[in-house]
């Protein structure tokens, strides 16, 4: 297992990155709860105000639990990163690659409840809509693409320049 400062660092940007998107889901958790209550209020806080928040009990359920889930995804990444069969350089790109993935995907998922005809599921409509579309489109693609690389990379049978390669990593 390779570790190193340069690991570790990479480690903890995820990490920090995965907390950021849980409590981005805990935000959006709010909006949902508005939505189900029907009104905006917070006990122990006096008051309320009577406003019904905008989009579908469906449409808010999966912009919160896509924060939870990428937020837990970069935290998976980050404990299996010193695994992975890869260079440093490769590693790095994978790690900005999952941020990025989860980042997209969570925003998309989040403009859903809050614009009318935005699920971004083809382009066209509103404005928000082709955002939300063109968020999904780098998400999802980077969501087929670095699980296959690493997937490719990890089952292909180990060539004897990649062993050195890991070898080398672990002496330095």
């Amino acid at each position: 297992m390779a570790s190193s400062p340069e690991i570790s660092r990479l480690q903890r940007v995820l990490i920090g990155h995965g907390a950021l998107l849980l409590f981005t889901a805990g935000v959006i958790g709010f909006g949902f709860l508005f939505f189900l209550m029907g009104k905006i209020a917070l006990w122990p806080i006096p008051g309320e105000i009577d406003y019904k928040m905008p989009g579908t009990y469906d449409a808010w359920r999966m912009a919160h639990m896509e924060g939870i889930a990428n937020g837990l995804l970069l935290w998976l990444t980050a404990v299996v990163l010193p695994l992975l069969p890869f260079a440093f350089k490769a590693r790095k790109r994978i790690a900005y690659g999952m941020i990025v993935i989860g980042w997209t995907i969570v925003i998309a998922s989040a403009i859903d409840p809050m614009f009318p005809d935005s699920r971004g599921l083809q382009f066209g409509g509103p404005m928000t809509n082709q955002i939300a579309f063109f968020l999904f489109y780098v998400g999802v693609l980077g969501a087929m693409v670095v699980p296959a690389l690493i997937a490719y990379r990890c089952l292909r049978p180990a060539r004897a320049d990649t062993a050195l390669e890991t070898a080398r990593e672990r002496v330095a």
